[in-house]
């Protein structure tokens, strides 16, 4: 695909005697035409916030889960605060029980929620380094206008 390209004529007179005239042609591209800057900060501000979003998800899911792996080795008794952390955490290691076996000797280890917790901060970053794809954006871009 040919390139736009446009020719710009220059012509000099010399004011030394004797008075030359100089012609000469350069090829010159059409300028890029970019976004408007308005635009193109309020993209980045919106990938920038959703980045924000996505770890904080991130975030308190690992929390919740790590709570979860806490009181199981700890063997906590059942009361309203245990209950709660379990019946909420319980969605996000379902999918991953029975990948590994519970470790029963001594303290209760589940192998398989420290497993979610890997794939959880996997997929977060994935989905992270995804939205750096369409524009790359760090918060001092962020702030500039």
């Amino acid at each position: 695909m040919a390139e736009l390209e446009t020719k710009e004529e220059i012509t000099t007179v010399s004011r030394s005697a004797p008075a030359q005239i100089t012609k000469t042609t350069k090829t010159v591209n059409p300028p890029i035409q970019t976004e408007h800057p308005q635009k193109v900060f309020e993209k980045k501000k919106v990938i920038f916030r959703s980045n924000q979003v996505i770890w904080y998800i991130l975030g308190v899911m690992e929390v919740l889960l790590a709570f979860r792996i806490v009181l199981r080795m700890f063997g906590a008794y059942p009361s309203e605060f245990t209950n709660l952390i379990y019946f909420l955490s319980a969605p996000l290691a379902v999918p991953f029980r029975g990948i590994l076996k519970t470790s029963t000797e001594g303290a209760v280890i589940e192998w398989s929620t420290l497993i979610a917790m890997l794939v959880y901060a996997l997929l977060a970053l994935g989905i992270s380094e995804l939205l750096k794809f369409i524009k790359p954006v760090t918060p001092q871009e962020v702030e500039k206008e």
